[in-house]
């Protein structure tokens, strides 16, 4: 990997904030985008920006040309094997409420259980209570081991034949934990019950293939993997994907509309009403094409790298608290605490010297009571950050911890 010629094709490292060169680390939340995925986007405006899927004039053709060919990068990006299994939604959020509320409702009776974990994003846990609270189902939650990790033992101990559904993280956005997910996947279809797998921050940071994994249901964010905002994907198996009913109804997913009842196309449109995010998915085809030039075994490989110095250069650092596990257990990501400094301070005064963490809860409050802290900040690396990168983060941590033991 060539750091210095993948940073040139990212405009915004040449900006100043606060009069520093930007080191921006807080690609977890959201990724920064190269510039082949922001002229992908803006050719799309400038040459055929059209509707999809409707006109049969040459504008129209184009566009639906290319956002079909986005979907086919994505089938073959993740590994499915239907572009049937392939909708695309708002994000990972959009992905996982609408597999809540099709899959609840087809599968969820009273007294029924729902598996998940307390390192969920928000959005992997609120739209399940939800479906508990609809259904009168129960929400159960599988044991985290000290360390931050989950056990494969851990998850048999919750399972039950009430289980229906397991809806868990690939990668923690606060612990970085990796989660083993072909293993849980097994452990969840022995039981006879179902995976919903929150995959924001392991699509963009590790190979993944979702036959291998054999889950059922997927969902990811473009702009967490160098792509736009407000476009994601949700994978999921064709068959209970048929099951399934919309939960958006309007243009497009339509076949048929009667006076007094309707019929849906066919898969995977029937989950897309409405005019989709067409230059959104032509930039997030963009992205993959960039990704795999790369290669993603090549960019997990770096980021162990980077994680692992990471966590030995701020471990040396006094009064600094980090959370999870080992370097070698976790992701691209570390989450920290500084003793008798406020996360939102530590971010503030980093800020200061051009470094961008993130600080606050991170959408975990479940985590982080769990934690025993009310928010954290984080640190997350990508294939534009360097090892310099994180000596000067370092330095920032010590000239903050000097500001803040200073006595007036």
């Amino acid at each position: 990997m060539d750091i210095q010629k993948i940073r040139s094709d990212f405009d915004i490292l040449t900006e100043k904030v606060n009069g520093k060169a930007l080191n921006y680390l807080d690609t977890s939340a959201t990724s920064l985008t190269p510039n082949v995925v922001v002229d992908k986007q803006v050719e799309y405006y400038k040459k055929y920006n059209a509707n999809v899927h409707r006109g049969v004039h040459t504008l129209g053709s184009l566009a639906t040309d290319n956002y079909e060919k986005a979907r086919m990068k994505v089938r073959k990006f993740i590994g499915a094997k239907r572009f049937e299994e392939i909708v695309f939604t708002r994000g990972t959020t959009a992905s996982l409420n609408m597999i809540a509320r099709s899959l609840g409702d087809l599968v969820i009776e009273e007294g029924d259980e729902i598996v998940v974990t307390e390192m969920e994003h928000h959005a992997n846990i609120v739209p399940w209570q939800e479906v508990a609270k609809r259904k009168n189902a129960k929400l159960v939650f599988i044991p985290i081991e000290e360390d931050g990790t989950i056990t494969s033992e851990s998850v048999k101990s919750v399972m039950s034949e009430k289980t229906k559904i397991v809806a868990i993280t690939h990668v923690s956005n606060v612990l970085g934990t990796i989660n083993d997910i072909k293993t849980f996947s097994q452990i969840a279809h022995e039981h006879g019950a179902y995976i919903v797998v929150d995959g924001a921050q392991s699509v963009p940071h590790m190979k993944v293939n979702v036959v291998d994994l054999d889950v059922d249901f997927y969902a990811f964010s473009a702009h967490k993997m160098l792509g736009p905002t407000g476009i994601g994907v949700l994978y999921g198996k064709a068959e209970l994907l048929d099951q399934m009913e919309p939960t958006e109804y309007g243009g497009d997913m339509i076949d048929y509309v009667y006076k007094e009842t309707s019929t849906w196309t066919d898969l995977p449109v029937k989950f897309e009403a409405g005019t989709p995010m067409i230059a959104e998915a032509i930039a997030l085809g963009a992205a993959i094409d960039y990704l795999e030039d790369i290669g993603m075994d090549n960019i997990h490989d770096y980021e162990q790298d980077l994680v692992a110095y990471a966590y030995e250069r701020m471990s040396e650092v006094e009064g600094i608290e980090i959370y999870g596990p080992s370097s070698d257990k976790r992701a691209g990501l570390i989450t920290f605490n500084m003793d008798g400094v406020h996360p939102h301070d530590l971010a503030t005064a980093l800020d200061s010297e051009g470094i961008a963490v993130r600080a606050g809860h991170h959408c975990a409050q479940p985590l982080m009571k769990w934690l025993g802290t009310n928010s954290t900040a984080r640190a997350s690396f990508y294939i534009y950050n360097t090892k310099e990168d994180i000596d000067s983060l370092i330095k920032g941590l010590e000239r903050t911890k000097e500001f803040f033991s200073y006595e007036f």
